[in-house]
């Protein structure tokens, strides 16, 4: 069993299902330790509306973090520090969402691996570097956020340091799910076909320097960055300049808490939930099971899609600049919106703003998403 397999966790369950072939592939009963009759098998509608919550993950997920990374790259205003983070964490999330949820979806309402060897290598193998590289680029912003804000005469990251420090995060990512690749295989059960990964000390492992680790790194620095902020107060006579920097760093600040505290509320029963599995296994020997697993992957699966969101609700800038993009990007949704009256504004306030690129980022709006800026 792997966390990343897919596959609904109970070694008990997998071992009575070798003895109970004739159910189908995930169908048995776990009520009063009985397993003569099949019950994980789902209504038809049931796994219809699954697989709706699913795939709208992937959509929402491919092609918001798509827009994200193209806002940025396309941009020379928006390729900053914090930016290159951004993007890294986009593509992280972007390709999480779109190589791992559906198949997992699948695994786990099957409990059938239908994907062969290498595939199931992968799979056990890319999430965990993508989290690892998902997370850590949220802590790389975070640090240099504090830096920027507590240290603001230290030097700060070029860009050619920054690409070295996004490449360090993926080789330490694919060195920490290397034994997901290399110990991971299938295996034949009566009836059917599972994938099989590493176990406990290695997920325990895991959990620490994926999630509670970073975590705490994170809210310390945020916390730190936030007491020192909000505790300044604007004299009278500043100028306007700096009024708008101290708004413009509180509004980062603001911004990235909610995006850390997304991913560790979305997370935190996935994890809880493993950890369980690890030692009280006999927890996992009911019918419901399963639905839960579902519940509890979906809500980790779909963190990889709230980011866009939270960008362009809290900060004007990015909300102008995507649905910009998506006019662009999409010519159905372009050609509706040039024909409703009633989007007009939408239309002239994103030309002038994302159409022309640089020339309205060298406005004098304060740092779009600071996240743009380098102070």
């Amino acid at each position: 069993f792997s966390p990343f397999n897919g596959s609904f966790p109970s070694n008990r369950i997998n071992s009575r299902l070798m003895e109970a072939p004739s159910c189908p592939a995930v169908s048995v009963t776990c009520s009063d330790m009985s397993f003569t009759s099949c019950s994980f098998v789902q209504p038809p509608w049931q796994i219809s509306v699954w697989a709706v919550l699913y795939c709208s993950i992937v959509a929402v997920s491919v092609v918001g973090n798509s827009v994200v990374i193209w806002i940025i790259l396309a941009h020379k205003r928006m390729r900053t520090v914090t930016n290159y983070f951004l993007v890294n964490l986009a593509f992280a999330e972007a390709a999480m969402s779109a190589f791992n949820t559906v198949i997992n979806f699948t695994y786990a309402v099957h409990n059938e691996w239908y994907f062969g060897l290498v595939y199931c290598r992968f799979h056990n193998f890319f999430p965990v570097a993508a989290m690892f590289a998902s997370i850590y680029s949220m802590t790389a912003i975070a640090i240099d956020r504090y830096v920027a804000i507590i240290h603001p005469l230290q030097q700060r990251l070029s860009s050619t340091e920054t690409r070295v420090v996004v490449c360090v995060i993926w080789i330490l990512a694919l060195l920490l799910a290397f034994p997901q690749y290399y110990y991971s295989s299938t295996a034949q059960l009566p009836g059917r076909t599972v994938c099989e990964s590493v176990k406990q000390l290695y997920y325990v492992c895991m959990t620490l320097l994926v999630y509670f680790l970073p975590l705490c790194i994170m809210g310390w620095a945020y916390t730190t960055a936030g007491f020192t902020l909000w505790a300044s107060k604007i004299p009278g006579d500043s100028t306007e300049r700096y009024k708008e920097q101290l708004t413009a760093k509180r509004k980062v600040v603001k911004m990235m808490i909610v995006v850390v505290c997304t991913f560790a509320v979305c997370w935190l029963p996935y994890h809880v939930y493993f950890l369980l599995h690890q030692f009280f296994p006999h927890l996992f020997e009911q019918r419901y099971i399963q639905q839960v697993y579902l519940a509890v992957m979906w809500l980790a699966m779909s963190s990889t899609m709230y980011n866009p969101i939270i960008y362009c609700c809290l900060n004007s800038r990015w909300d102008v600049c995507l649905r910009f993009a998506f006019i662009l990007l999409i010519p159905v949704f372009q050609a509706s919106l040039c024909q409703d009256s009633r989007m007009e504004t939408v239309v002239s306030a994103a030309e002038p703003s994302c159409s022309t690129g640089a020339k309205e980022f060298r406005r004098s709006d304060p740092a779009p998403l600071e996240v743009t800026s380098n102070s």
